[in-house]
């Protein structure tokens, strides 16, 4: 369902990129239904809230939060959040980005899910990771729809147990 719905857009966000475009996944109820069910259900039990990261990770987290009767909490990029933040340095597929974390989201000793759409280098979830490493959260995993296993961002993860639906 997901291949037949995934939309690769040729030469974004820069020429010679094959964009895979996710939107239309999300756009489609049923489609989003067995995505964020085949997210989840791996980590079933091992984590008290889940996160987005941004952007798209925000549309997954919400869903999965919903679904699993759980909070969730933005990874933001710098200058969204309005309190105090823990702050890192992300290295993404084209260039670099500042990701923040409210430092009183969720209490320490906390595990959460971490949920984006894409995994490409792993910039963005590693950074994720240090947030909440700093904030004492478990990640309990990381959970996405698309793996870029040509960019090898898994080994970014530290170790964590990552869910991909697919790999391409």
């Amino acid at each position: 369902m997901i291949n037949r719905l995934l939309v690769t857009v040729e030469d974004f966000p820069e020429p010679g990129i094959h964009f895979k475009d996710l939107t239309p996944v999300f756009a489609d109820g049923r489609a989003l239904r067995a995505v964020v069910d085949a997210l989840v259900e791996p980590f079933a039990g091992t984590f008290d809230a889940v996160a987005g990261v941004e952007a798209r990770g925000f549309l997954l987290a919400a869903a999965a939060a919903y679904a699993t009767g759980t909070g969730v909490v933005t990874v933001r990029k710098a200058g969204k959040l309005p309190r105090e933040t823990y702050t890192v340095e992300g290295t993404l597929e084209y260039g670099t980005a500042t990701f923040e974390l409210h430092t009183d989201d969720l209490p320490a000793g906390s595990r959460v899910l971490v949920l984006d759409d894409v995994l490409a280098t792993g910039g963005s979830l590693s950074a994720a990771a240090e947030l909440f490493g700093r904030a004492g959260i478990t990640v309990a995993g990381f959970g996405v729809v698309l793996e870029l296993s040509e960019l090898r961002g898994r080994r970014r993860l530290g170790g964590h147990r990552v869910r991909s639906l697919i790999r391409a």
